[in-house]
């Protein structure tokens, strides 16, 4: 691999794992992750993210690399505005369905290892549900698609910067790749470390998963109003 090549690939994994932790992004994954009480069904959250926000990225980049599009500004401002709409929406979702939720208190034991004691946890469900065990389908679908949407109004600011410096299509696919290596990742760590705080307190305090999921839909849909108040300026 030539020097240069080794360098603007090393250089798209920095700006993807950067990428991934702008504000309306992290606030998106806040707003899934505070509904998860499981760190593997956070980190799944963190990752579908990732991946449906490389898909758009991609298809933006092979768009400009192949087909030499030019995305207009006037397109991207929309979209970005989409996007502020879209975290308005993915709060008030979580406030609703906090709200709406009557939430019990009760004793669930279990064991840690095969064989091992069993030990007594206090857990916090909704009135009248049972555990649910769901697909990583069914925990990765909204993510995605909400990272895809994220993927679509950035188109790629940091990224199409490098790509038009590369001539090489085959340069401009491994860039694309290590890119959305880079932003998966970085997304994946923050829905851990988000998550980790939030495991943390809830198996110590049993009943602050409500305030955290009111404060994560609270601040969702006031950063979505602000953003898009800042993006309307500019129409």
């Amino acid at each position: 691999m030539e020097p240069s090549l080794a360098a603007i690939l090393a250089l798209g994994f920095v700006l993807g794992l950067k990428h991934a932790t702008d504000a309306d992004h992290v606030v998106a994954v806040t707003t899934f992750v505070s509904e998860q009480k499981s760190l593997v069904r956070s980190c799944w959250i963190g990752a579908f993210w990732g991946a449906g926000h490389t898909f758009s990225l991609a298809i933006a980049g092979l768009a400009v690399t192949l087909l030499k599009v030019n995305i207009p500004k006037w397109l991207e401002a929309r979209l970005e505005f989409g996007v502020a709409v879209m975290l308005v929406v993915l709060g008030a979702r979580v406030l609703y369905k906090t709200w709406k939720q009557k939430l019990e208190l009760h004793r669930h034991p279990h064991a840690h290892a095969p064989g091992a004691r069993p030990h007594v946890h206090w857990h916090v469900h909704a009135r009248g549900t049972q555990h649910e065990h769901t697909g990583w389908l069914h925990v990765g679908l909204r993510p995605l698609l909400v990272g895809m949407v994220h993927g679509a109004a950035g188109s790629g600011a940091l990224m199409l910067l490098v790509l038009s410096t590369i001539h090489s299509s085959l340069q401009a696919l491994l860039y694309i790749g290590v890119f959305g290596v880079g932003s998966i990742a970085g997304m994946l760590v923050i829905s851990a470390l988000l998550a980790l705080p939030m495991q943390w307190l809830g198996q110590r305090v049993a009943t602050s998963y409500r305030p955290v999921q009111l404060f994560a839909g609270l601040f969702s849909c006031v950063f979505g109003i602000f953003l898009g108040l800042q993006i309307w300026r500019e129409f």
